[in-house]
Formats: C-alpha cells, structure tokens, sequence
C-alpha cells in the first residue's frame, strides 16, 4: 500500500507539472523530438508546383493522369527515462532533494511525451538495474512511473551508469529518446556512454545542488558520503580546506564537460535551486537552432 502522502505529492506534481507542459514544454518537446522516419499515406493527382520526384508512375500509367505519392512522419516516439536512486540523490541544502527534482523532472518530460502520444518507460538504477517498467502511453501509466520514483526503495546505495546504459542498450532494440537523469557521481562509463549516444538520442541531465559547489562555513563538521557511509571530520571555515574542495568540485565539472564534448552530447544542467523548466526550455531551443 502507497503511503496517504505520497500519492498526495504525485497528484500535486502532476497538476503543476501538466501546466507547466501545456504552457511552455509541449510544443517545445514537439519541436525538437521528431519521428523516426516517414511512411507513405496516400496518392494524389499532381497539382502544379509538387515535387516530380513525389510521381508515382504505376498509378500515372494506369490513370492516364500524374498522380504523386504523399508521405507522413512517423510521430510515435519511445522515451526512456533512467532515473538514479543512488544515496547521493537524497543530498539536499534547500526544500527538494537532488531526487525529488529528478521526480519533477521526469513528470514533465513524461506528461510531454504523453501529450504527443509518445511511449514512455522508466529504468532506476543504483549499483545495479533496481526496476524497469516497459514504455507504454497514456496517463495512468506517466502516474505509475512517478509512483516507482517516490516510492521505490533501492536495495544498493552506489552508482553504476553503465550498467544502466548497458541495459537500456540490450532491451531497446529501436532507436529511442533516453533521459539520463543522475548527479554523475561516477567514474569509467565512458565506453558505455559512447555506445549508448550511437544508439539511442541520448540526453544527459546533470542534477546538482549549490551547496555542492561551495561549503558553506560552518566550522568543524562532519561530512558522510550517502553511498559509502564514509565520513570524515572538516574544518569548513579553514581557507586552504575551501579552496582545495572547491577546486576538485570544479575538476570534476570540467571532466564531465569534456567528457560529453568528446562523446558530442549536450547535456541539461540543473540547479535545484532554480525552476527546472528554464534549462529544459533553453535546451529546446538551442537543439532546435541546430537541427
């Protein structure tokens, strides 16, 4: 049985979630994710100015009259959505976890995808592939993706993108649009990052909180990674302390930003403590500007 509030924060999530998507997201995602391809609709007499390319000739001959062929785009989309439910996630320094904005998250681009009769289907992860809830349409289903994000208890505390990747890569035998959505608390995924971006339409969406940027100071504490349970004692007010930390969060940035530079993807970038569906829109555009 799902808990009275949780069910409660995933109607809230969906009626703000469905304006936003029908204010700014649905013709944004519309836009930018396109069919895999066009299939013939029909044939027409030819009309001045049509493409001679576009004539079919057996119905011509038969006709005694040019006919041309008529083409559609293929619309229907599948969209995976690879949620990380790592420990990391449960960090929070403001209202929402890096978890619960990846919930929201999720809402909007599944509630866009279900407004353009797209398929949509869910992979969480951790250490390991935790729950895979096969694409499907509709309203009832977009809820019960949100449901497993909420609800879901991961049996690992760890990260392991590759073989979220890896599975994503075995199931999906068609191209699809995949929603990597995780804080990349990771290491050694490259190869599999660059298999999965030759596949698939691979968007990656890095979730991150301010505070992990910069500690804020608050003198000797203790710090424990939410995977490892490792803690250790630091003086957050000392200068050289600081500096050093904040030097090899800025390292990491930039090793992700080469690494997708060098795999050619363009990842979304959010900061929870800002609205998600700025960097989602921004993305949109800048994508559509480029195709």
């Amino acid at each position: 049985m799902i808990p009275a509030e949780v069910l409660k924060k995933i109607k809230q999530l969906e009626i703000k979630t469905k304006q936003l998507v029908a204010a700014t997201m649905s013709g944004e995602y519309h836009s930018v994710f396109k069919g895999q391809g066009v299939s013939f609709s029909e044939v027409r007499e030819y009309k001045y100015g049509d493409d001679v390319r576009m004539i079919d000739w057996k119905v011509t001959a038969r006709t005694r009259k040019p006919h041309i062929k008529l083409f559609e785009e293929e619309r229907e989309l599948t969209v995976i959505l690879v949620v990380d439910l790592s420990h990391s996630g449960e960090f929070s320094s403001l209202d929402q976890t890096k978890l619960q904005i990846a919930a929201e998250l999720s809402a909007v681009l599944g509630f866009s995808a279900a407004s353009n009769q797209d398929q949509v289907g869910l992979v969480l992860f951790t250490e390991d592939v935790e729950r895979y809830i096969p694409p499907k349409k509709g309203r009832e289903h977009i809820l019960r993706i949100l449901r497993d994000i909420f609800y879901f208890k991961p049996k690992q505390s760890g990260t392991n993108i590759s073989k979220a990747l890896e599975f994503v890569n075995r199931i999906m035998k068609k191209k699809a649009i995949v929603f990597l959505i995780s804080d990349f608390l990771d290491h050694n995924y490259e190869p599999t990052l660059r298999v999965a971006a030759r596949k698939h339409d691979l968007v990656p969406i890095v979730v991150q909180d301010p505070k992990e940027m910069v500690l804020p100071k608050m003198g000797r504490v203790w710090l424990e990674d939410t995977e490892t349970k490792r803690r250790v004692l630091v003086n957050t007010s000392d200068p050289t302390f600081r500096s050093q930390y904040e030097q090899v969060m800025f390292s990491r940035n930039m090793e992700l930003e080469r690494l997708f530079k060098l795999v050619k993807l363009q990842p979304i970038v959010l900061d929870i403590s800002k609205p998600i569906h700025e960097p989602l829109v921004q993305y949109f555009k800048l994508r559509s500007s480029r195709y």
